[in-house]
């Protein structure tokens, strides 16, 4: 089921919540004794992310965080996934990967992506929920989600992702 066309005024905060993240991202540097760190690079847009981990025997993200340059979409996706996912399993991070790509898309809404996820991590599908705006501009969607696959290139012991694959 496709997800609903945004209202104005949704529209309107999931702007100014892009543009806050894209002006001052959160986590932006490296994490010291960082367990992987992958590199991702869109060139449809020139974004190129460098994101680190430390993740803990536990598997969880003990600590996350991202470098680079790219387009204010990017950089927000890569702040608010790291706010996200900081303190949840590699597990946690995958099933908000699927969530936010379909939510990109435009495969799913906002309900769906809650229903697809376990109840605590409802929150963070509605914070996350403001990058599915660019699933009326295709091409966005790779800004959108390069760092979460930078992200699970890192998690798979990767070092290197695209947008072209």
């Amino acid at each position: 089921m496709k997800a609903a066309p945004l209202t104005d005024d949704l529209r309107t905060l999931y702007q100014e919540v892009i543009l806050d993240h894209g002006k001052q991202p959160r986590n932006f540097r490296v994490v010291e004794h960082h367990t992987c760190k992958a590199q991702g690079n869109n060139p449809m847009c020139g974004d190129r992310i460098t994101v680190t981990a430390r993740v803990s025997a536990r598997g969880v993200l003990d600590d996350l965080a991202f470098e680079g340059k790219g387009c204010a979409i990017c950089i927000a996706s890569a702040s608010m996934m790291s706010e996200a996912l900081t303190g949840q399993s590699t597990a946690t991070a995958h099933k908000l990967f699927e969530a936010v790509h379909d939510l990109c898309t435009g495969k799913i809404d906002t309900d769906q992506a809650k229903a697809a996820v376990t109840p605590d991590l409802s929150d963070n599908i509605d914070k996350l929920a403001s990058l599915s705006g660019v699933r009326q501009f295709p091409v966005r969607v790779k800004c959108a989600t390069l760092p979460w696959h930078a992200l699970l290139s890192c998690l798979d012991g990767k070092t290197q992702t695209t947008t072209e694959k």
